[in-house]
């Protein structure tokens, strides 16, 4: 069973019709037993990284995850989700993130025809041998809505990037922990096999 993680952000419904395209056994909750049972869970989101925060360290969601995580549970963060798992954000100053991975949350930086927040399909130059892009063909075009992006500290995590008037770490990859700066949710096929790699692992 795969646990998407509830805390009140957005996006949360597309996440949910993907898996059910897939035919994939999925709960929402943050219910803390379910997680601790749960095989897989899934950190998505839309909206401020300081808000996210104030709502899984209400609903006592950030020692969950972190346990999870650290016992080995598969993870995998979209979007916000991607951002959380990091050290902090240029957003909301002074907020730490869960802090699984090292690396910090800045904001894109503005350019004569650079459209904030960046919101439309983008293509990704995808490392050899991530297993979340398991038969993703380098080059694929994935879909964007955000205004901050990740700058990660361990080089060798990130597993694809692309371009918006920066360089933009659009997915990591360590041990058990997944993430992605764009939406495979709403990526077509292409999006769909990487949740479907997720799933499978």
């Amino acid at each position: 069973m795969i646990a998407i993680i509830d805390y009140d952000a957005g996006n949360i419904k597309s996440v949910m019709k993907a898996l059910d395209l897939l035919k994939v056994d999925y709960l929402l909750t943050r219910d803390h037993q379910k997680l601790l049972s749960a095989d897989k869970m899934i950190l998505p989101g839309v909206g401020s990284f300081g808000n996210a925060m104030e709502r899984l360290n209400g609903y006592g969601l950030t020692e969950i995850i972190r346990r999870q995580a650290g016992e080995g549970k598969a993870l995998l963060g979209i979007c916000l989700g991607l951002q959380l798992l990091f050290e902090d954000s240029e957003e909301t100053p002074g907020v730490k993130g869960l802090s699984l991975l090292k690396g910090h949350i800045k904001r894109i930086p503005k350019g004569e025809y650079v459209k904030i927040p960046h919101m439309g399909w983008n293509s990704l130059e995808i490392k050899e041998g991530s297993r979340l892009f398991k038969g993703v063909k380098n080059g694929s075009y994935v879909y964007f809505v955000h205004s901050y992006y990740l700058e990660a500290e361990d080089r060798d995590i990130v597993t694809a990037s692309t371009n918006y008037n920066v360089s933009i770490d659009a997915s990591v990859e360590k041990d058990n922990i997944f993430a992605c700066q764009f939406h495979p949710e709403k990526s077509s096929e292409k999006g769909l096999l990487m949740l479907k790699n997720f799933v499978e692992l």
